[in-house]
């Protein structure tokens, strides 16, 4: 495919929109409240009143207020409608010409919408994630067509590592770097990688990005490919995402269909073929090594580090792995510019970050926000802070591998480096908030519970580690334990901490030792003397 044919698909798809769009969600998060009913009751009511030249309805992905859903929007009017049933979808079309939709509407200008800004989800809620064109009609594979005619393997590295993107995965690496780890790597066969097994309890971001726009993974795994010299590459998702493994399939198809995916990608010598790899529900499978093993058929463990998977990865070859929101800010980049991008958030920590807000929030959902943002705005702004009035306690980030931040260090600005000196991380995402009424040892035994549970058992001191923490927050819990437990307790942590095989191990004390930080209070009302 020539850039003409591409351009000319885009404005034929432009061409054919419909002057009225009604978008309706139908992620998976929607879809559980009924959304594909509501749907099917809009497009029944566009048919029945012969609007079928005015008006269209589209499936589309997240919009990001999900505790509201299902969530209709309608363009231009930008008109927005939240808890939709399937009897107020007519109401919603009759609306589009004359009257008051009976939908309850929501406020768009609230903060949850207006601080945000949005790279990797712009198009979230606004496209079809099922057809290839309404990713073409928005400048879709504009930026792979880019790198393959006007930059060399070694410009688009540059680009990246100028940019100043770090692993959105949870460590912060960058991702530069890790390209030109690879890209320098001797000629010969090299794999790119996705990491879609999102695991951390109460995170959904990546499941979100996948299920609401795919196209946009694929073209930043294909730019990645040709960065690096890679001509192949898997996704690999967690069995738990029917949805984003039926979408994603879908995009590979058409994108191979179109010719952007597969032999000799819009005529050049490029080739970049995609496969997916289900992956079977194993937290420890998140960690890149033993993600790797699973993609190869074999049991998910860790192995340990060097050699990396830069330089030995999949089957033994140079393999690069970034996560689903790593790789989506891939086009943006080409696009905009690197300097656009490091423009955009702190020193050391570029660009934005999504999160998912749950917990004991008024709002709660997904929310992409510029790093450097403080957790007091997203908590207290963008979530409406506790519901009827009550008050923070703390807020834990970064999943099991995270931390529980006091309500003193709200005002900490959301970077890599900044929650790292809290004791916690950024993590994949996930932002849950808690308050007066959680008891911060119970939060720490669960997390714990869902690590041990977790651990993979390949090295003793995760596996038994996390079993006598665990036991250990029991008894504190039962007032079973004593002042010496308790001591006890922080240097069974700390062991773990220090001699885990994997980083899932050695991060997995991080909500005990957080809390045994900010409120030891807690624990010592619950121990004896010795």
């Amino acid at each position: 495919m020539e850039q003409s044919e591409l351009l000319e698909l885009a404005e034929k798809e432009r061409q054919s929109q419909k002057p009225v769009r009604i978008h309706c969600c139908t992620s998976t998060g929607c879809r559980a409240a009924a959304s594909l009913e509501v749907q099917k009751s809009m497009e029944k009511a566009v048919e029945d009143w012969g609007l079928e030249n005015q008006v269209e309805v589209l499936g589309v992905g997240c919009m990001g207020f999900c505790g509201y859903g299902p969530m209709v929007a309608v363009s231009p009017s930008e008109q927005l409608y939240q808890k939709v049933t399937p009897e107020q979808g007519e109401s919603i079309v009759k609306a589009v010409n004359q009257g008051e939709a009976t939908a309850e509407k929501a406020d768009s200008n609230h903060p949850f919408f207006t601080r945000q800004l949005k790279i990797v989800r712009e198009h979230s809620g606004q496209i079809d994630p099922e057809k290839i064109g309404e990713y073409l009609a928005v400048g879709g594979y504009q930026s792979l067509y880019q790198v393959l005619y006007e930059m060399t393997p070694a410009e688009v590295v540059n680009e990246i590592m100028k940019s100043g993107l770090r692993g959105r995965g949870g460590a912060g690496y960058p991702t530069g770097l890790k390209w030109q780890t690879v890209a320098k790597m001797p000629p010969g066969q090299k794999y790119v990688i996705c990491n879609g097994d999102e695991g951390d309890p109460g995170a959904f971001m990546d499941r979100s990005v996948l299920e609401s726009d795919p196209h946009r993974v694929l073209e930043g795994m294909a730019i990645a490919g040709y960065a690096i010299g890679a001509d192949r590459g898997f996704i690999y998702v967690r069995a738990e995402y029917p949805l984003a493994i039926t979408r994603l399939q879908k995009a590979i198809n058409q994108a191979k269909g179109q010719g952007i995916l597969g032999t000799q990608i819009f005529g050049s010598p490029f080739d970049f073929r995609i496969d997916i790899r289900v992956g079977a529900g194993a937290f420890v499978c998140g960690e890149e090594t033993a993600l790797i093993a699973s993609v190869e058929g074999k049991r998910g463990t860790p192995r340990p580090r060097p050699p990396y998977p830069a330089v030995s990865g999949l089957w033994g070859e140079p393999t690069l792995i970034n996560n689903v929101e790593t790789l989506a800010n891939i086009p943006t980049i080409i696009k905009k510019g690197a300097d656009w991008f490091a423009s955009i958030g702190t020193e050391k920590s570029k660009g934005t970050k999504i999160f998912s807000l749950t917990g004991k929030i008024e709002y709660n959902g997904l929310i992409e926000v510029p790093m450097g943002i403080s957790l007091r705005e997203i908590i207290e702004e963008m979530g409406g802070g506790i519901p009827n009035g009550g008050k923070v306690k703390a807020v834990q980030t970064g999943g099991p591998s995270g931390g529980c931040i006091p309500p003193d260090a709200l005002d900490t600005p959301v970077d890599y480096e900044s929650l790292a000196k809290l004791g916690s991380i950024m993590g994949s995402g996930g932002m849950v908030v808690m308050d007066e009424e959680t008891s911060m040892v119970e939060v720490a035994k669960f997390y714990m519970g869902f690590c041990q549970e977790e651990s993979c058992g390949k090295c003793i001191p995760c596996r038994v580690g996390t079993v006598q923490i665990y036991e250990l927050l029991n008894r504190i819990l039962n007032q079973e334990a004593t002042s010496t437990d308790l001591k006890k307790l922080e240097q069974l942590c700390q062991m773990v901490k220090q001699t885990s095989l994997c980083g899932l191990g050695q991060s997995a004390p991080n909500p005990v030792l957080s809390t045994l930080q900010y409120f030891q209070d807690e624990y010592t009302a619950l121990v004896k003397g010795d």
